[in-house]
Protein backbone atom coordinates (compact mmCIF):
# COMPACT_ATOMS: atom_id res chain seq x y z
CA UNK A 1 0.00 0.00 0.00
CA UNK A 2 1.38 3.77 -0.92
CA UNK A 3 2.01 6.06 1.88
CA UNK A 4 -0.43 8.24 0.69
CA UNK A 5 -3.25 5.64 0.33
CA UNK A 6 -2.70 4.53 3.78
CA UNK A 7 -2.99 7.99 4.95
CA UNK A 8 -5.85 9.33 2.99
CA UNK A 9 -7.78 5.77 2.73
CA UNK A 10 -8.11 6.19 -1.09
CA UNK A 11 -5.55 6.41 -4.06
CA UNK A 12 -3.91 9.16 -5.01
CA UNK A 13 -6.06 10.98 -8.18
CA UNK A 14 -2.67 13.42 -9.20
CA UNK A 15 -0.32 10.73 -10.38
CA UNK A 16 2.98 11.96 -10.31
CA UNK A 17 5.30 10.24 -13.44
CA UNK A 18 9.08 9.58 -13.81
CA UNK A 19 9.89 9.78 -17.53
CA UNK A 20 12.81 10.23 -19.21
CA UNK A 21 12.86 13.87 -21.70
CA UNK A 22 12.74 13.47 -24.80
CA UNK A 23 10.30 14.75 -28.25
CA UNK A 24 7.66 12.36 -28.10
CA UNK A 25 4.22 14.13 -26.08
CA UNK A 26 1.94 11.30 -24.47
CA UNK A 27 -1.73 11.92 -24.00
CA UNK A 28 -5.15 9.99 -23.44
CA UNK A 29 -4.34 6.36 -22.25
CA UNK A 30 -0.78 6.09 -23.03
CA UNK A 31 -0.05 8.32 -20.28
CA UNK A 32 -2.00 6.69 -17.74
CA UNK A 33 -0.48 3.64 -18.65
CA UNK A 34 3.03 5.06 -18.85
CA UNK A 35 2.65 6.78 -15.61
CA UNK A 36 1.26 3.43 -13.93
CA UNK A 37 4.75 1.54 -15.26
CA UNK A 38 6.76 4.16 -13.98
CA UNK A 39 5.43 5.79 -10.29
CA UNK A 40 8.12 4.41 -8.66
CA UNK A 41 11.85 6.09 -8.34
CA UNK A 42 14.54 4.12 -9.53
CA UNK A 43 16.61 2.29 -6.87
CA UNK A 44 19.50 4.54 -6.51
CA UNK A 45 16.79 7.21 -5.18
CA UNK A 46 14.51 5.49 -3.02
CA UNK A 47 15.89 7.70 -0.21
CA UNK A 48 13.63 10.34 -1.47
CA UNK A 49 9.90 10.16 -0.72
CA UNK A 50 8.18 10.22 -4.32
CA UNK A 51 5.00 11.94 -2.94
CA UNK A 52 4.57 15.38 -1.85
CA UNK A 53 1.33 17.50 -1.10
CA UNK A 54 0.94 20.48 -3.37
CA UNK A 55 1.04 22.93 0.03
CA UNK A 56 4.79 22.33 -0.36
CA UNK A 57 4.76 24.49 -4.00
CA UNK A 58 5.54 28.30 -4.02
CA UNK A 59 4.38 29.87 -6.30
CA UNK A 60 7.74 31.58 -8.99
CA UNK A 61 8.48 35.57 -9.15
CA UNK A 62 9.68 36.25 -12.37
CA UNK A 63 13.29 37.30 -11.75
CA UNK A 64 15.78 38.51 -14.75
CA UNK A 65 18.90 37.05 -12.74
CA UNK A 66 17.85 33.63 -13.37
CA UNK A 67 18.25 33.78 -17.22
CA UNK A 68 21.46 32.11 -18.11
CA UNK A 69 22.44 32.84 -21.21
CA UNK A 70 23.18 29.47 -23.06
CA UNK A 71 25.26 30.65 -25.46
CA UNK A 72 28.18 31.48 -22.84
CA UNK A 73 28.14 27.74 -21.37
CA UNK A 74 29.46 24.52 -22.69
CA UNK A 75 27.54 22.14 -22.41
CA UNK A 76 28.28 18.39 -22.82
CA UNK A 77 26.27 16.06 -24.24
CA UNK A 78 24.49 14.70 -20.80
CA UNK A 79 23.57 18.12 -20.36
CA UNK A 80 26.22 18.89 -17.77
CA UNK A 81 28.87 21.59 -17.53
CA UNK A 82 32.05 21.84 -15.76
CA UNK A 83 32.22 24.47 -12.96
CA UNK A 84 35.75 26.26 -13.28
CA UNK A 85 36.92 29.12 -10.69
CA UNK A 86 38.02 32.53 -12.05
CA UNK A 87 39.20 34.38 -9.30
CA UNK A 88 39.61 34.02 -5.05
CA UNK A 89 37.55 37.41 -4.17
CA UNK A 90 38.46 36.73 -0.40
CA UNK A 91 40.33 34.27 2.39
CA UNK A 92 38.78 33.65 6.08
CA UNK A 93 39.22 31.27 8.55
CA UNK A 94 36.10 29.54 10.54
CA UNK A 95 37.24 28.98 13.95
CA UNK A 96 35.63 25.64 15.62
CA UNK A 97 36.46 24.69 19.27
CA UNK A 98 39.67 22.92 18.71
CA UNK A 99 40.20 23.39 15.06
CA UNK A 100 40.10 26.69 12.87
CA UNK A 101 39.82 26.01 8.75
CA UNK A 102 41.05 28.40 6.04
CA UNK A 103 38.33 29.04 3.58
CA UNK A 104 38.14 31.11 0.58
CA UNK A 105 34.96 32.46 -1.37
CA UNK A 106 35.81 31.72 -4.87
CA UNK A 107 33.86 32.79 -7.82
CA UNK A 108 32.87 30.44 -10.53
CA UNK A 109 32.75 30.48 -14.28
CA UNK A 110 29.11 31.16 -15.54
CA UNK A 111 28.01 32.45 -11.95
CA UNK A 112 27.42 35.82 -10.53
CA UNK A 113 29.05 37.54 -7.71
CA UNK A 114 26.38 36.54 -5.36
CA UNK A 115 26.82 33.33 -6.53
CA UNK A 116 30.51 32.45 -5.23
CA UNK A 117 31.09 29.81 -2.84
CA UNK A 118 33.50 29.33 0.41
CA UNK A 119 35.53 26.61 -0.43
CA UNK A 120 38.22 25.02 1.86
CA UNK A 121 41.30 26.23 0.83
CA UNK A 122 43.99 23.36 1.02
CA UNK A 123 41.29 21.86 -1.48
CA UNK A 124 41.58 24.49 -3.68
CA UNK A 125 44.98 24.91 -3.73
CA UNK A 126 45.43 21.43 -4.87
CA UNK A 127 42.77 21.38 -7.54
CA UNK A 128 43.13 24.79 -8.95
CA UNK A 129 46.92 26.08 -8.29
CA UNK A 130 47.21 28.68 -10.63
CA UNK A 131 44.44 30.87 -8.81
CA UNK A 132 47.10 31.25 -5.84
Amino acid sequence: MAPYEALYDHKCRTPSCWTELGERCVLGPELVSEIEDKLELPSELDYIHDIFHVSMLRRYHSDPKHVVSVEDIEVRPDLTFEDEPIQILECDVKVFRKKSIPLVKVLWRNHSIEEATKEPEDAMRQQYPHLF
